[in-house]
């Protein structure tokens, strides 16, 4: 699954932030917590944005009804824009987010791993791995799940804090 880490995002929609490695580097470098932010959030937006305006709203409206455990909803949105933008990583990301929050790890996984051929730097997506390995009793996988997302992003704080935990209790990664 994190072969996909090494490669370029080839979504459609990812052309600013393929162009734009510097707010990648930008959160990976920074020490300054408020620039780390800035940085998370622009990245954050930019995953969230699609050339069809139909295509963002379907995803905001999604978002709503994941949030207020609208589940059925959510799932109808998320099944059609997948469907309709297949390249629309986010997409993929907020459906495997549904799908974890509902127990179903299977569906999640699948969609986390297509998340992460769009985008292998998807530092969320990697984080959901490390909580479904986690919830599947494997501390190595999500070890090195909640590694490979603080490499993108090394300002998780929750992330690092289970990395700590996972560490003390003498999980190990193949380093």
């Amino acid at each position: 699954m994190f072969r996909s880490c090494l490669r370029r995002p080839v979504g459609q929609d990812h052309a600013l932030l393929g162009s734009s490695p510097f707010l990648f580097r930008r959160l990976a470098e920074t020490r300054d917590g408020l620039e780390a932010q800035e940085a998370e959030d622009l990245i954050w937006g930019l995953w969230m944005t699609h050339s069809a305006r139909e295509a963002e709203e379907q995803l905001d409206r999604a978002t709503r009804a994941i949030a207020a455990r609208e589940f059925e909803e959510a799932e109808v949105l998320l099944d059609r824009l997948v469907h309709d933008y297949p390249a629309y990583a986010e997409a993929w990301n907020k459906r495997a987010t549904m799908y974890f929050v509902q127990g179903r790890d299977a569906k999640s996984l699948a969609d986390i791993r297509r998340t992460l051929e769009l985008e292998p730097r998807h530092f969320g997506a990697l984080a959901g791995f490390g909580q479904i390995c986690l919830r599947q009793g494997d501390r190595v996988a999500a070890l090195f799940a909640f590694d490979a997302a603080l490499s993108v992003n090394p300002h998780l704080a929750a992330v690092r804090a289970m990395v700590a935990e996972l560490s003390a209790e003498g999980a190990k990664t193949v380093h």
